[in-house]
């Protein structure tokens, strides 16, 4: 189904339908960002157990160490 088939077909729901539509994109929204954090949290620690962390409380390093990833 293309995106604008399925736009149409959201326009065409009813007013509840759509509340519904709503919640669970909602709902998967956060479930994809939850996901997204788990996977970076698993990679940090698989860094931190390959390499020393770098601590600073310098921004230009920090910029620096970040434009290097």
């Amino acid at each position: 189904m293309s995106f604008d088939t399925l736009v149409e077909n959201v326009r065409n729901c009813s007013t509840e339908e759509k509340e519904e539509l709503k919640f669970l994109l909602e709902r998967e929204l956060i479930e994809t960002r939850r996901e997204e954090f788990l996977a970076d949290h698993r990679r940090s620690l698989a860094e931190l157990k390959t390499r020393k962390p770098k601590f600073s409380s310098s921004i230009s390093e920090l910029k620096k160490s970040l434009a290097e990833k």
